[in-house]
């Protein structure tokens, strides 16, 4: 993405790579409220991680088809 503002800068809305958060544990004597509080938490970790690993993949596959279209 160029930026009309500023000649020959270039600039990105590149998605910031961390390493996901590990899923929380359920102690052997849970009740169900905490299993399924524990689930919920866990499937909404997941998901945000997913999603930020998808934006990756999405991303080098442009940059990568940009690189090939000008080598």
């Amino acid at each position: 993405i160029r930026d009309v503002a500023v000649t020959g800068v270039q600039t990105c809305a590149l998605p910031i790579l961390v390493k996901c958060p590990n899923l929380q544990k359920l102690q052997d004597d849970s009740k169900l409220s905490d299993i399924t509080k524990t689930v919920a938490i866990n499937y909404t970790t997941y998901y945000e991680c997913a999603v930020k690993n998808d934006a990756w993949i999405e991303w080098y596959q442009i940059q990568k088809h940009i690189y090939e279209s000008v080598k």
